[in-house]
């Protein structure tokens, strides 16, 4: 007979499978006898999990809804879904749940097995955030595992693009990104020879990849600055002035705040920002609103704006202090 602990995380995940189980079902399962069940069950109440009684001619047990939520079990694939729509919320603006997204993620992340927490980690996500209405694409999560997967060993996507009909493509995958509540990859179309971007939900990925390869670089600063150009039509992006920075604040945080621009997790209280502007010390400015300490990735056109921001702003403190 299993364990007292192991047994109630076996009857709570069994109540969590369906609506209702009937009593001598559950001591099948599970292997003990029907009182073993009903003892169970009280102590999963004292827990504070929600079973009712169901009346019948076998008895039975549900988990109903209750006042708080109660710890709750899920299998892999669950989880990892759950992950990957934390992930999104947490960088998506506007919506007010990214802090609490970004909480529940590390909660999650931490009691995850190695084996999941490494699937979950492959998948790097570039939030390039912009408001929209539009409802995302659906994409199914293990096609995205599957190709951040790809980006991460480097290893050439085999997939049906829109016409099955046609050979399948291939493509040298860079990163998956999400603009405009859709999913895209960036990579290099080996049958075109020649950067493009891919509608993660078009692409019906074959198997096996194909051979590794070594990494092209952008035609771009960064990945950032590459999909901005490309889905305004520009090579040159939107805003004469363009800058990268890696702030001390959570991507959740700042990205609640970036409504025209590429938030990207650093990890634990640091992320990297790509903002555009019509002159570089407004762009400083915009910066420096979100109000922490600051590392310029470039141009050196920022940097010095920044310095043009600090002299006029110690100008001004200083003729403060002068005055009567």
């Amino acid at each position: 007979m299993p364990k007292t602990s192991a047994r109630l995380l076996a009857l709570l995940s069994l109540l969590q499978a369906r609506r209702d189980w009937p009593g001598t079902l559950l001591a099948e399962r599970l292997d003990v006898s029907l009182r073993t069940v009903r003892r169970d069950v009280d102590r999963l109440r004292e827990l504070g999990y929600p079973i009712a009684a169901v009346k019948g001619p076998d008895g039975g047990y549900r988990l109903s809804a209750g006042a708080d939520l109660p710890p709750l079990l899920f299998d892999d694939e669950q989880a990892v879904a759950v992950t990957v729509a934390l992930q999104v919320a947490a960088t998506t603006p506007g919506n007010g749940l990214a802090e609490a997204a970004a909480r529940a993620l590390t909660t999650i992340r931490q009691v995850m097995p190695a084996r999941l927490r490494r699937r979950v980690d492959a998948l790097q996500v570039t939030a390039v955030q912009r408001p929209t209405t539009r409802p995302a694409a659906p994409v199914d999560g293990g096609a995205l595992l599957a190709i951040s997967a790809a980006v991460h060993a480097r290893e050439v996507l085999r997939f049906d693009y829109g016409d099955a009909d046609r050979p399948p493509r291939r493509a040298e995958p860079h990163h998956v990104v999400t603009w405009d509540g859709r999913w895209y990859v960036v990579a290099w179309d080996l049958d075109r020879a020649a950067w493009s971007v891919f509608r993660a939900d078009r692409m019906a990925l074959r198997t096996p990849n194909g051979p590794r390869f070594a990494p092209r670089p952008l035609p771009a600063d960064d990945v950032a600055a590459y999909v901005i150009a490309t889905f305004r039509g520009s090579t040159d992006g939107a805003w004469p002035c363009q800058g990268t920075v890696i702030l001390s604040l959570p991507a959740a945080t700042v990205a609640r705040y970036t409504r025209d621009g590429v938030v990207e997790d650093l990890g634990a209280d640091r992320c990297r920002l790509t903002l555009g502007s019509w002159s570089w010390p407004s762009l400083a400015a915009a910066v420096a609103r979100y109000d922490a300490d600051i590392e310029v990735v470039g141009p050196d056109q920022l940097t010095h704006a920044f310095a043009h921001l600090a002299g006029r702003f110690s100008r001004t403190v200083a003729a403060a202090t002068r005055a009567p």
